[in-house]
Parts: C-alpha cells; structure tokens; sequence
C-alpha cells in the first residue's frame, strides 16, 4: 500500500477552549502515525497555532488543505472549518466556540459521508455551549446516529481489557429504570455482539449483563427490572445459541475482576459502566459508536476545562482512539463471512 492510500482519518478538534486542541497535537506530534496513516484536522490553523505556540511544542508540522478531498501524503492536513476569528481562552465556556466546534464536526461527517476520508475521531465538545436549534442532541452518539441514517447505535467504552456498552447513554438517573425494556435491551445485545463479531474479530462473542438494582435486585427484594425484564431477556437469549449470561450485582462484578472472563459487558445506564471503565482504563480507554455504516471514535474524556492550555493533558486516549479507527476500519474492510 502507498503512502496515498493509507487510510485518511478525519480528527475535529471539539471545543477549542477544552483540551481537543492540545491532546491532538500532542498525538500527531509522533510521527510515526505518519506511516500509518493520512490525518485530516477538522478546525483551523490559527487554532493549532495558538496552542503549538501555547504547549511551546515544536515538533508539530502541517498543510491546510486548498481543495477538498485533496490531501498531502506523509504530513498532517489541517481544514478551516470557518472564516471568523474567534477568541481563544483556554478553559473558558463560549457559545462561539461551541458554534466552531459543531461546524468542524458537521463538515467531517459531510466529507466522511461522501468518502473522502475513511474514519472519523472527535476530540471532546462541551454540550451545552454547542446545544442550539442546529445541534439539539445531547452528545456525539445521538448526533451521529441521526446524521448516517442509523435506527439505534451502542455507546462502545472500548480497551485492551475491558468493553462496556449501555443501555442508556446520556438519560436522567430518575428516567433510567423507566427507560429498561426488554426491547431496549435486546438491541443492544445485537448490536453489541454485531460488533463484537464484525469490528473486533471475536467469532463467538461472550457477554455480560448487569443488574440494574443493588445485588441484581436480591431475588426481588430491591425492585423487579431483573426479574421481570432482564433475566427473561437473557434467557431468550441463551436459547437462540448466545453466550449471554448475568444478570450480575456490578460492584461485585468489577471489584473480583469478573469482567475479565467476558468480551464485552452490558451496563443498564452511564455510571454504572463508565465509573469502572474509566477507573480501570482511562488512559488506554476509547469511545466508539458501534452500529453505525462509518467508524467513529474519541477520547473516554471531555473538555477538561480545569487543565486546557497548561500542557497537563494526557494523550494517550486520543492516540488511542485513532489507533482503534483504524484497526476497526482495516477489519471492516477485510471480507470475511462472519460479519
């Protein structure tokens, strides 16, 4: 394969006043991406500018693309998403760099969809400054689900060691028992071990379920949803050929290092398996959408506002989380008969 064709992954910077700018940066400085692929910035120079000079990081060299689609080999390609000049100030919420940031995801996801760049990883946004009639979702995953055409899609918590999916992703903790349904649950399933099978190569998936209520509900004693709800949803399961078991109690799953015997963990809602996830995985942790036709990943972080600009942020999550776009897309691309 040459140079020109290694695959072009598309990188948006997210909120500029966040610490997107700087983990990207930092992971492009390694050159030796460089030989595995074609990076794309979505944002601004100016930006990148700003922060090189900032984060006084010389190894950082680039090309701002003149004509769509036309992307230089062997060097970091930089689109400017926008034409105004926008105040940079490290830390700081701003609706303008919220607009700035939705601009540069929305071209990304225009040029992914029309095949000129192969993957896509989106550096952390904040969602209030970027909420507006335009952008009326509560995250990355909603938005993107919507804009591929997709009818559901799994928020993905992706490391060497340890996948959690959920159930439900950015809902009110009073909405989450109301929201479990065993429909809800059945999809998430499928589109799990879809995954499973499809991006990461595991043929015969085998998956964990957690409980919803403290101890999994303790028999019925604390709440029904395990009794009337999961465990049928399970037993289903089983008896279709899966390797689907639970449902287990989470603090005792996590803490006895049980999730090492699974591919992939289910949790009922955001907490339950992000608190573990990142605990455990945090700076080899990604974030992929499954269940969508392209391949998006990010960080397992967000805009960390409290460090943006002080050259304390870690880029191992964003490294990361291009080098799974990028395993994920070669496997996509491999014809196999069990995806």
């Amino acid at each position: 394969m040459t140079q020109a064709q290694k695959p072009r992954i598309g990188i948006t910077l997210g909120d500029l006043n966040g610490v997107g700018p700087e983990v990207v940066i930092k992971a492009l400085a390694d050159n030796r991406l460089l030989n595995m692929i074609t990076p794309v910035i979505y944002g601004s120079a100016r930006v990148l500018s700003f922060y090189k000079k900032q984060l006084n990081i010389e190894e950082f060299n680039y090309t701002q693309v003149r004509n769509k689609g036309q992307f230089a080999p062997k060097t970091i390609n930089v689109i400017n998403c926008w034409e105004d000049t926008i105040e940079i100030n490290p830390g700081k919420a701003s609706k303008e760099t919220g607009k700035a940031a939705f601009s540069a995801l929305r071209q990304a996801c225009e040029e992914l969809k029309e095949g000129l760049i192969d993957a896509l990883v989106t550096a952390p946004i904040d969602k209030l400054t970027i909420h507006s009639d335009e952008f009326p979702f509560k995250g990355h995953t909603e938005f993107l689900t919507e804009y591929f055409g997709a009818t559901e899609s799994l928020m993905f918590m992706v490391s060497d060691s340890l996948r959690i999916g959920l159930v439900t992703e950015h809902t009110a903790v009073k909405d989450v028992a109301t929201s479990i349904t065993k429909e809800k649950i059945e999809s998430k399933l499928r589109l799990m071990e879809h995954s499973l099978r499809k991006d990461f190569g595991i043929t015969k998936p085998k998956i964990a379920v957690l409980g919803l209520n403290p101890h999994a509900g303790d028999g019925g004693l604390i709440g029904q949803e395990e009794e009337l709800i999961i465990k049928p949803v399970i037993a289903d399961q089983k008896n279709k050929g899966k390797l689907v078991y639970g449902p287990f109690p989470a603090d005792g799953f996590f803490a006895a290092g049980t999730y090492s015997k699974y591919d992939a963990v289910l949790a009922m809602y955001h907490d339950q398996g992000l608190i573990p996830f990142k605990s455990i995985a945090f700076d080899d942790g990604i974030n992929f959408t499954a269940g969508l036709p392209i391949v998006r990943t990010s960080p397992d972080h967000g805009t960390a506002y409290t460090i943006a600009g002080k050259n304390l942020a870690n880029e191992s999550s964003l490294r990361e989380a291009i080098y799974r776009a990028l395993d994920i897309f070669k496997y996509r691309s491999e014809p196999s008969t069990e995806k």
